[in-house]
């Protein structure tokens, strides 16, 4: 073993254990008696005094402070154009339109970059923006993951309240509250119900058969406390679910206090339509079922005797048990029978892989069709009634345990809800009945004296808009997640974010008008060699958009951007081998029916239909999670498939024609100039240099009969200063 990895392991295990045991000592429940930091209380101290011009406010003293300790100065500010462009992707996920670069750069006042900012935060993207950062966080996905991967019929709602709320700058502690326990703290509130779909947002195993409802029940709490635990309290609390923390003070009797406060809980879809809306939607369902039944019993006529053919083949390879059990009269079987009985036809049920070569091509055809009429009315089908993915309470709340080995059927000692002892209660209590759980839940994690809530979502605002978060990992506050690179400055901020009404705007104003952010992105090698991960801060950030970004900033270029907000997920067409890939082998249907209105395809990524188990290629392969678990910050690789996808994906390729018919437009008499000119507008937000006019005019000259124009829009989409933010 390496002598650097052993001193490691060394050094966390010293660490560990004194945390640990501090955490099980009789009366140990104040934060102070652990000693770690992340579990006590904010100590915010004023900003440093810095003498210096760069210094706009407490951003920057604290910033420039560390900075000057290692006798290092920050970068230039960046020019106005790659700061706009910069700030735009930041916080809309979308380009400037040359409307507002044309704004912005006319603007002489001193007072132009923050009125281009607070127009920004205006902005309805913004909201959409954050959504795809929170949603991360929360794993949230329309359908439920795992072999089965249900359609979530109603869980966009939950989608669409968070787009919300981040637009509406809803207070955080508010955010928090209605998405633990909205249904209880804010009875009849719609949006607070819809709020608690964040408890159902990540993945559910939903299996047909029989299924251990216990094992079943503790999966859903599970998922429950993780989210709790990743997105509010930024700590790895599952690793306390079969035994105590080993690097943490989390006990294993900690996680399931923690666990308790969901035991009175249950998911439910909860119906937010009126009687008379579900009246008229069941009224629009039962005429559409009965347009389909038809349809359906014809399909089942033709198919009929080929899965009853394929079921006899099997029925021959039965064994001999099996094989006199089935061919038993039901009401003679013995009870050693009825169990034979059970398992053989189980066994002899076809899989459709093994039914279909056993249709003819001409039944195909026929079934191909009947298919077709069906899937074209699936696609206008009447909306079920309003309906929100969300939580309920049940009568009582089960009994909770402590599972030894986090295992159902070994059962310990037996444990109310409550609250994370290295924090300590902070004056609240827990009511023992199923009702008010979650509501002392939320108001314990919303109190101002709560040294994690606050300072795990300025960590997350500063990881947004900085590239790196103080804290390294913000789903990590615990001892392997590191110690903050400027605790003066992440301190500082979660008190101003309480004080100041927990408002997210507020903290990203305050950043991206600071020094910090306006610098540069250029590397300076002397800099660079002093501190090569940049975790002082010198310099701007440099890094790849989003997959979601790229794919909407190509389409804002094109001009085909959708703009419109909210509403149930878009199914955009997938590459045919994907498709065959994944759903011919096991049913030749179409389970993908494709939105038919193709505007709608043009919708924000955001509002594309996020399937667990069926990630769209182009969106994949720059990184786009899994939705499996949390993902507190957005990897980076780089692959030979992300090139080939800006390059020959069909999606780029109509973008690319989309640009050119645009610049066409625009221009007018194919002024070659004004063409090129527009495009680097257009998609870089500047003009460009004389050497790219000159190299792009002789290109648009060296071939009149190709489609030059949108073979040069193809290659600025593909350059890394468009998918790149500056």
């Amino acid at each position: 073993m390496p002598e650097s990895t052993a001193a490691l392991i060394a050094v966390l295990a010293a660490s560990a254990v004194p945390l640990a045991a501090q955490a099980q000592q009789p009366g140990g429940e104040a934060a102070g008696e652990v000693g770690y930091w992340a579990f006590s209380a904010p100590a915010p101290s004023a900003a440093p005094p810095v003498a210096d011009s760069w210094v706009r406010g407490p951003v920057d003293a604290f910033i420039r402070h560390r900075l000057q300790e290692r006798a290092l100065r920050p970068s230039p500010q960046a020019s106005r154009e790659r700061l706009a462009r910069r700030v735009s992707l930041d916080l809309t996920g979308l380009p400037p339109t040359r409307e507002q670069m044309l704004a912005f750069l006319a603007d002489p006042s001193p007072d132009s970059y923050r009125r281009f900012v607070d127009s920004l935060l205006a902005s309805p993207h913004y909201g959409e923006r954050w959504a795809q950062k929170w949603l991360d966080v929360v794993r949230y996905a329309d359908t439920n993951g795992f072999e089965l991967d249900g359609y979530r019929e109603h869980a966009w709602r939950y989608r669409d309240y968070v787009v919300r709320s981040f637009n509406q700058d809803k207070p955080f502690d508010r955010f928090v509250c209605e998405q633990v326990a909205g249904d209880e703290l804010f009875p009849g509130d719609e949006e607070a119900l819809i709020a608690t779909g964040f408890h159902a947002a990540g993945p559910r195993h939903m299996v047909g058969g029989n299924q251990d409802k216990e094992e079943a029940r503790q999966e859903v709490l599970t998922e429950m406390v993780l989210g709790v635990g990743q997105a509010l309290l930024g700590l790895t609390v599952q690793c306390a679910r079969c035994h105590d923390h080993k690097f943490d003070p989390i006990t294993q009797k900690d996680y399931y206090r923690l666990a308790a406060f969901f035991a009175g809980s249950d998911l439910e879809d909860a119906v937010l339509a009126t009687a008379a809306e579900q009246e008229r939607s069941e009224t629009l369902r039962a005429a559409h079922e009965q347009r389909l039944a038809p349809i359906k019993q014809r399909l089942d006529e033709l198919e009929a005797p080929f899965r009853e053919q394929a079921r006899e083949r099997k029925r021959q390879q039965l064994g001999p048990e099996h094989a006199a059990a089935l061919a038993t009269p039901e009401d003679r079987r013995s009870e050693k029978q009825e169990r034979l009985a059970k398992e053989a036809n189980s066994q002899i049920k076809p899989a459709w892989y093994e039914v279909l070569p056993l249709i003819p091509p001409e039944v195909k055809e026929t079934r191909t069709a009947l298919r077709d009429q069906m899937h074209a009315l699936d696609l206008v089908k009447p909306a079920p009634p309003r309906t929100a993915l969300a939580v309920k309470n049940t009568a009582a709340a089960e009994p909770t345990h402590v599972l030894l080995g986090g295992d159902h059927r070994r059962k310990g000692d037996s444990v109310a809800a409550g609250f994370l002892s290295s924090i300590g209660s902070l004056g609240f209590t827990v009511p023992d009945g199923a009702a008010g759980r979650r509501a002392a839940l939320a108001k314990w994690l919303t109190d101002a004296a709560h040294p994690l809530v606050a300072r795990v979502m300025v960590n997350r605002v500063w990881e947004f808009r900085m590239g790196r978060g103080l804290v390294r990992d913000p789903n990590n506050f615990g001892l392997l997640g590191g110690l903050p690179t400027h605790p003066g400055l992440l301190d500082a901020l979660a008190a101003r974010f309480v004080e100041e009404g927990w408002s997210i705007k507020s903290i990203d104003r305050l950043i991206v008008l600071s020094s910090a952010y306006r610098q540069a992105a250029d590397i300076d090698p002397e800099k660079a060699a002093a501190d090569p991960g940049n975790e002082l801060y010198w310099r701007a950030s440099r890094r790849r958009l989003s997959a979601e970004s790229i794919r909407d900033s190509a389409l804002a270029a094109s001009g085909r951007l959708n703009r419109a907000l909210a509403g149930r997920p878009v199914r955009i067409p997938i590459e045919p081998e994907v498709y065959d890939l994944i759903f011919t082998e096991a049913e030749p249907d179409n389970l993908w029916p494709v939105t038919p209105d193709r505007r709608e395809h043009d919708r924000r990524s955001l509002y594309l239909l996020n399937k667990r188990t069926v990630r769209l290629p182009f969106l994949a392969n720059f990184d786009q999670p899994d939705t499996m678990t949390s993902c507190s910050v957005r990897s980076t690789s780089t692959h030979a498939l992300q090139s080939l996808s800006l390059l020959n994906s069909d999606f780029m390729q109509v973008q690319a024609r989309s640009l050119a018919e645009r610049l066409r437009r625009e221009c007018g008499g194919g002024d070659p100039v004004c063409q090129i000119g527009s495009l680097f507008r257009i998609t870089l937000a500047r003009d460009p240099t004389p050497a790219e006019q000159r190299l792009a005019k002789g290109f648009l000259a060296s071939s009149p009969s190709a489609d030059r124009l949108q073979d040069l829009s193809l290659a600025i989409l593909n350059r890394n200063e468009f998918v790149y933010r500056p």
